[in-house]
């Protein structure tokens, strides 16, 4: 289907189609032509399998509207877990099994004092991807 060009010239000399792909309104690819210059280029930085399942898997403990609640409200501060189900209106155990999840992929983290534990965002890189989603949404 799609032929490989040898080196980092083109052989099919035709334009690229600019016509849109039925159903969408991006123009389509010539299939027939590789520019093997961009894929080296882009090549060493695609992620590897297992880079991107764990990536994935990440994506995948933010795509629940509970754990973001909670995400949101750890953004503002450290809270324990009775506080943290008050402040999202949620059930302690749901909060406590939201929040294994969320430290499963590392986006919380939590710290004892006496009897209390307390839970906040893992660190600054969760805290500024929060805020860049959230600013993100506003714009749109």
């Amino acid at each position: 289907m799609g032929a490989v060009v040898a080196n980092s010239h083109s052989i099919n000399t035709q334009p690229p189609n600019t016509q849109p792909t039925p159903g969408t309104d991006a123009p389509a690819c010539d299939e027939s032509l590789v520019h093997l210059d961009n894929v080296r280029q882009v090549q060493p930085e695609v992620l590897s399998t297992e880079q991107a399942q764990r990536m994935a898997e990440f994506f995948s403990a933010l795509s629940d509207p509970h754990r973001l609640k909670l995400l949101s409200a750890l953004a503002q501060q450290e809270l324990c877990v009775c506080d943290l189900a008050a402040a999202v209106k949620m059930g302690e155990s749901a909060v406590s099994h939201q929040l294994r999840v969320l430290r499963s992929q590392r986006l919380v983290k939590y710290r004892r004092q006496g009897r209390n534990v307390y839970y906040g965002l893992a660190d600054g890189h969760i805290m500024a991807l929060y805020r860049e989603v959230a600013e993100h949404l506003e714009e749109g």
